[in-house]
């Protein structure tokens, strides 16, 4: 993968590709990092990781997630009151009810995840489980 370098002011087209998908995530629905890699069928988690670090502030970064469920270290409760703003499954915590912390609760993935398509249900009929690689 070429370096996540550009002339200034400019991203790099990795960078606008990774951000692209990420806009495409419904609310109240997530990808992983690796979900994301995996659809662009380019890097991996960790480069995926790396754009949202330098430059997911423009796009909604709550919706990708680590493999587990968890949101982006260090922004849990910011992450959280966009979960309950849209009605994303969570669990642990009770859903991230008052007096339990951010950092217990997790995404239902298997409830929450989105598998790239425009059409996905995300009802627990196994949708999220599939790979989030184009067909």
């Amino acid at each position: 993968m070429a370096a996540m370098t550009g002339p200034a002011g400019e991203l790099p087209d990795y960078a606008e590709r990774v951000l692209a998908v990420v806009e495409r995530i419904p609310p109240g629905r997530v990808m992983t990092y690796g979900d994301v890699a995996e659809w662009l069928e380019e890097g991996g988690p960790r480069q995926v990781g790396r754009v949202m670090s330098l430059y997911g502030g423009t796009v909604p970064w709550w919706r990708v997630v680590r493999a587990d469920g968890t949101p982006p270290p260090c922004h849990e409760g910011r992450a959280l009151a966009h979960y309950r703003q849209e009605g994303t499954p969570l669990r642990g915590g009770r859903g991230g009810t008052a007096g339990h912390a951010a950092a217990a609760v997790r995404v239902d993935m298997r409830r929450a995840r989105w598998d790239g398509e425009a059409g996905g249900s995300g009802d627990g009929d196994g949708a999220g489980e599939r790979s989030a690689r184009r067909s």
